[in-house]
């Protein structure tokens, strides 16, 4: 039985956290483990406290730990700049909101967040939790923006996790020596003591403990999809949105995670996890390719304590954290130039060996006749199995067993820049600079914005806004969006014009459905 006692007792600290404190911006505000003053941010009222612990840093011996309890300070704690990014190889690389760090702002010592809020409120705003993309690998909570949300009535708070094998390395000795016997899954662990730092003192920067919606993109949309899965994120959240991604696909077994630790162990040249331990952090960084370990190495694994069951079968049993969700996919997820360069004759081979006698069909569902076809139709492809497919399982596992409502969209806007150039969709995370309205509330971007860009960013930032404060994203002089249908794949197409219809590529989404579930079961 989930335990409820501590969501209450935070909510009541956190209320009592609120009443206790001036106006934001007038003086520090006090948390629980010391005095942290904010800075105005770029907009006119808005107060940003940087770099805030919510756990103690998982050096030494905590690395490959739970996150613990964050230490006390003394004095006042200048919350004037982002803490380190967690320890990467791709420190940069993911900015979609222009953010960069040099690589000397790398750490092991990177368990912050960050607190975006109005000055002048005490009252109980909706609150958002922002997760960041970057495939469990890389990426930075200081790489999003909270102010647009923040300038519409939110609290919005970024945060660090730790990433790659740092964040995901399950092994035997870690099992054994976990009073849980689990191991792997402390990035999302991560999350989760971030989420308890919010009910314990959200309320002291003017939020509302009882109104929490986690949201994230990519691999903060996996991340999100996790915690709505997981009995330890009971109660840490009202809503949930998720953009471009899901986690629907399979899901490593412990026994095969503790096996690609092992594996990890043996290529780092660690006989014990001692010596792991020992090793510093930029060595294990160098293992770039596990032998003998197939697919991504470093994903959650069903643990039996974070994840009991993979996500597919938490939801088939509704045992999900059942709370509205709003989510969706981009029409061109895939149109970056990450993918291998494909031939006709190669993805024509690729689809015997997938899809059998199916393969004709496949050829009909995504045609192409040329190299240059090939490459458009396996774009299009891993757009539906990466991002698409997933991202519909979500909606229609919470659509048959949950009780909360489901918001579907489909973002196909192109933005001024490259890709509108090229005549290309709209490309993976376009949606973030109008949901967060980073289009008015941003000023150092290169992106000539016009009228209608501007438009759009008002009418959905106030979408994502109506979700948060009541779990519907409906309101008025909005047009209105459906809850979704799995019967008519119900969803609000946004594009150069909004209206609801049903979700694009449906007839690849049932084509490849049999072939991913099935996946699923192996």
């Amino acid at each position: 039985m989930p335990r409820r006692v501590p969501f209450l007792v935070g909510a009541i600290l956190a209320a009592f956290a609120a009443s206790a404190s001036a106006a934001i911006g007038d003086a520090p505000i006090k948390t629980e483990t010391g005095l942290v003053a904010g800075t105005p941010g770029r907009n006119a009222g808005v107060v940003v406290f940087r770099g805030i612990p919510y756990a103690a840093p998982p050096v030494g011996d905590r690395r490959w730990r739970p996150p613990e309890p964050a230490s006390k300070w003394d004095g006042v704690r200048a919350g004037d700049h982002y803490s380190p990014i967690c320890i990467q190889n791709e420190a940069g690389w993911y900015a979609p909101n222009n953010g960069t760090k040099p690589a000397a702002d790398l750490s092991e010592d990177c368990l912050y967040l960050n607190v975006f809020t109005a000055a002048g409120t005490t009252e109980g705003r909706p609150v958002i939790v922002f997760v960041h993309g970057g495939g469990l690998t890389f990426g930075a909570g200081s790489h999003y923006d909270g102010e647009g949300l923040v300038r519409k009535g939110a609290v919005v708070v970024t945060l660090n996790y730790r990433l790659g094998v740092f964040g995901f390395l399950a092994h035997p000795e870690l099992t054994t020596e976990s009073s849980h016997h689990a191991s792997g899954n402390y990035g999302l662990l991560d999350q989760i003591a971030a989420l308890q730092w919010v009910q314990r003192n959200i309320a002291a920067f003017g939020g509302d403990p009882r109104r929490v919606t986690l949201a994230g993109q990519s691999a903060g949309a996996w991340s999100v999809n996790y915690l709505m899965a997981s009995p330890l994120a009971h109660g840490l959240f009202q809503r949930i949105i998720g953009e471009s991604g899901g986690q629907f696909a399979p899901t490593r077994t412990h026994a095969a995670a503790e096996d690609a630790g092992i594996q990890f162990a043996k290529a780092a040249g660690a006989d014990a996890l001692a010596a792991l331990r020992r090793m510093p952090a930029a060595d294990l960084l160098k293992v770039r390719r596990v032998p003998g370990v197939a697919g991504r190495v470093w994903d959650a694994n069903v643990d039996g304590w974070f994840l009991p069951d993979t996500v597919a079968a938490i939801f088939e049993q509704g045992k999900q954290n059942d709370v509205p969700i709003l989510i969706g996919s981009t029409a061109g997820e895939e149109t970056s130039p990450r993918l291998p360069a494909v031939t006709a004759d190669a993805l024509r081979e690729e689809a015997t060996k997938n899809f059998g006698p199916d393969a004709s069909t496949f050829s009909k569902l995504y045609p192409f006749s040329s190299d240059d076809t090939a490459r458009t139709a396996q774009q299009d492809l891993h757009r539906d199995e990466t991002f698409g497919w997933p991202t519909r399982e979500w909606a229609r596992a919470q659509a048959k067993t949950g009780k909360s409502k489901v918001f579907f969209y489909f973002f196909n806007y192109v933005a001024p820049g490259p890709y509108a150039d090229a005549g290309l969709p709209a490309p993976h995370g376009a949606e973030l600079a109008f949901a967060y309205d980073w289009v008015t509330s941003r000023t150092d971007t290169n992106t000539a914005w016009r009228a209608e860009d501007r438009e759009l960013a008002a009418t959905m930032s106030a979408y994502w806004m109506n979700f948060a404060a009541t779990g519907d994203p409906n309101g008025k002089g909005l047009v209105r969006w459906p809850a979704y249908s799995p019967q008519t794949d119900s969803v609000l197409l946004v594009g150069n014009q909004l209206q609801p219809g049903a979700l694009p590529h449906k007839d690849t989404l049932d084509f490849l459905t049999p072939y991913l579930r099935k996946a699923n079961l192996q």
